[in-house]
């Protein structure tokens, strides 16, 4: 039997739940954690007498791997760099990532999910393990604004469109032309 807070028994993935739970849509977040991380300070501890404001680029990027039939890897990619024109003051890598529990969804619908509505969960923590990151490097905590997740989510899906109906367009063959 399982114990209070079990998450497959929360999320209705485990076997024979009674009256037709089985068949119920259920998703949700198993576990987080760091896969990868790096922390560069590589400029100390001159970087902590420039004046200059660094230029902030921060790059992510959303992935998703199968576990098994039920169960995904989300991973978030977050890349940021605050460089000036003396150097880089700091480098973050992180791969943040969560196993993402899936049962009784369609295809369209569980790509939304990893894509979209798993990486908003997600992002909360992966900001704070940076934010502390930046923070342990001497400087102060870089607070990212939020993502829509979803905004992104359905600009990439349209723009995806977009390019198949343009390919699709340019394959087409001219009609024959001429008198019958």
């Amino acid at each position: 039997m399982a114990e209070e807070g079990d998450i497959l028994t929360d999320l209705n993935l485990s076997d024979g739940a009674p009256n037709g739970a089985d068949n119920l849509p259920s998703a949700g977040i198993i576990t987080q954690y760091v896969k990868d991380m790096s922390v560069e300070n590589p400029n100390a501890p001159e970087v902590f007498q420039w004046t200059e404001q660094p230029q902030i680029d921060l790059q992510f990027n959303i992935g998703s791997n199968k576990v098994n039939d039920e169960i995904h890897e989300v991973e978030l990619k977050i890349n940021l760099t605050a460089k000036t024109s003396k150097g880089n003051a700091y480098l973050v890598e992180l791969a943040y990532c969560g196993l993402v529990a899936m049962r009784n969804i369609p295809e369209e619908h569980a790509h939304a999910f990893l894509f979209a509505e798993a990486p908003r969960l997600l992002f909360p923590f992966a900001r704070a393990v940076v934010a502390d990151a930046v923070r342990d490097a001497g400087f102060a905590p870089m607070m990212m604004d939020p993502i829509d997740f979803n905004g992104l989510y359905l600009q990439q899906l349209q723009a995806k469109q977009q390019q198949e109906a343009a390919e699709a367009g340019s394959d087409e063959t001219p009609a024959p032309s001429g008198n019958a």
